[in-house]
């Protein structure tokens, strides 16, 4: 007989940013029980963690400051960790958002090596709007979403190191990563919001539940 879990156990992160009400009745419509926290201790018996993040990278990362160390553990131990927007993004080692507001150079999590950039001069920022996701490669964050659409808001996007780091496109003037993931695949992001997305950013969702249950 199966022991299996029938609920995964997220824990959301609140540092400040993000939209934290729409991201939990997300997930669980999804399936998970929620836990919303500022306590990096609340990791502990997880079976994953969400970075939701709105806003810019160098006010993102401060707030975060308190839980990098967590959060950098957690992806070591191959806890699943899903960043959304802005918390994708801080996935990343660094932003050219906090050079260009004169904030210096603010170090990301760089669990996946790499740069966010701005979308080029004439492009209409922030990019807003329904984007078809082009999936690049198996992840089970992406199974049966290719084709499919889902929604953007945002000025700067993701560069990876590593082009293996891309596991979905979409163009805006240029073709940016959507989705990224680490070459473990336990840390993983979307540039969209998938709680925003409607039918296509609930099986996100519930893969990135499903996921948390099977790992």
């Amino acid at each position: 007989m199966s022991t299996r879990q029938t609920a995964a156990e997220i824990v959301l992160v609140d540092y400040g940013l993000g939209n934290l009400r729409s991201a939990t009745r997300g997930l669980e419509r999804a399936g998970a029980d929620v836990t919303l926290t500022d306590d990096p201790a609340e990791f502990d018996g997880a079976d994953g963690i969400v970075l939701p993040g709105v806003g810019a990278f160098s006010e993102g990362m401060e707030n975060a400051g308190p839980f990098r160390e967590a959060l950098v553990d957690a992806a070591a131990d191959g806890m699943p960790l899903f960043g959304i927007c802005l918390g994708m993004q801080m996935l990343l080692t660094s932003s050219e958002e906090a050079d260009r507001v004169g904030q210096g150079d603010v170090e990301g999590l760089d669990l996946i090596p790499g740069r966010n950039v701005r979308f080029a001069e004439g492009q209409k920022v922030p990019h807003m709007g329904w984007n078809e996701l082009d999936v690049r490669r198996d992840h089970p964050l992406v199974d049966g979403v290719d084709g499919e659409y889902a929604y953007f808001v945002h000025s700067y996007y993701a560069r990876p190191d590593d082009g293996d780091a891309v596991v979905a496109t979409t163009d805006y003037g240029v073709s940016f990563p959507a989705v990224v993931a680490n070459e473990a695949g336990n840390v993983f992001g979307t540039q969209f919001h998938p709680e925003k997305s409607g039918e296509t950013g609930l099986l996100i969702l519930r893969n990135f539940v499903d996921y948390c249950l099977d790992s």
